[in-house]
């Protein structure tokens, strides 16, 4: 959930850095003016709202640096740092990416993440509360977890979802917004002071709406993080940590996936099949 959240709120605060830029150039008040049809609207929309969410995708791993404080493991300072960039490096491997930055932050509640617009240079991040709580195998077991969202792809499917509620943020705002603007405060030229403001604040009930919706899609993907969790640790330590962290798992599919070719290990399922 970290990472959804730093996605969400990255993304939010990029459209609303984006709505005072157009404002700034006067590209709102063109359009509020010209009174254009839905359809260049909607375009329009859809331009700055995958726009918007690329962005997000972008400097999400600048972002969550700094946004969580985190300190990245270049060279361990102890046997606890050296084991978990070594384990982070197996479960790559075995995944089938790159070698991702490895961070901890400080935070006394047991967390972690994964983030970064490439699969081959992504960060996985744990919690000084997670080291501290958990069991070494559990903490394995959660590391498969974030090496799972990284294999399959989840931010950049994360990025496409968010893409296109942003453009019906943008989109509806922007209706909301001229219809208040002529309709209410009978400015028949469009592009007022109010229309600027009713975008905003509908932008921003929106924007909190939409990412409603996204995190239930980003749930969906959790279960698929689960069970590569317990494909690159074990299953006994992810029901570990799940019952640590009270989120639900699912890798029954996987795992016996996994098991009926045990014998063959260059057949075995990638994680990205995994559901």
């Amino acid at each position: 959930m970290k990472r959804i959240l730093l996605f969400l709120v990255t993304n939010l605060a990029v459209v609303f850095v984006l709505s005072i830029v157009m404002r700034i150039l006067g590209i709102d008040q063109y359009i509020a003016a010209q009174g254009g049809s839905a359809y260049g609207l909607l375009v329009f929309a859809a331009v700055f709202g995958f726009g918007g969410a690329i962005i997000s995708l972008l400097i999400s791993k600048w972002s969550a640096k700094r946004m969580m404080g985190v300190r990245i493991i270049d060279q361990p300072r102890d046997n606890v740092e050296r084991w978990i960039v070594d384990t982070v490096r197996v479960q790559a491997q075995e995944a089938g990416i790159g070698m991702p930055e490895v961070g901890i932050f400080d935070s006394p509640e047991p967390n972690a993440f994964a983030t970064g617009a490439n699969k081959n240079k992504a960060l996985v991040a744990v919690s000084t509360g997670l080291l501290q709580r958990m069991r070494k195998e559990e903490v394995e077991a959660v590391l498969g977890h974030e090496i799972g969202h990284v294999a399959n792809g989840d931010m950049v499917t994360l990025t496409l979802i968010q893409g296109v509620v942003n453009t019906f943020v943008i989109f509806l705002a922007r209706i909301i917004g001229n219809f208040v603007d002529k309709v209410i405060f009978k400015n028949e030229n469009g592009g007022g002071i109010a229309y600027f403001g009713v975008v905003l604040v509908a932008e921003l009930l929106l924007g909190i709406l939409a990412s409603i919706i996204v995190s239930w899609f980003s749930r969906k993907r959790e279960f698929r993080a689960d069970a590569a969790g317990a494909l690159l640790a074990s299953p006994a330590a992810m029901v570990g940590r799940s019952k640590r962290s009270s989120v639900r798992i699912s890798p029954r599919v996987c795992l016996s996936r996994w098991r009926r070719s045990a014998s063959a290990p260059a057949r075995r399922p990638a994680l990205s099949g995994c559901s």
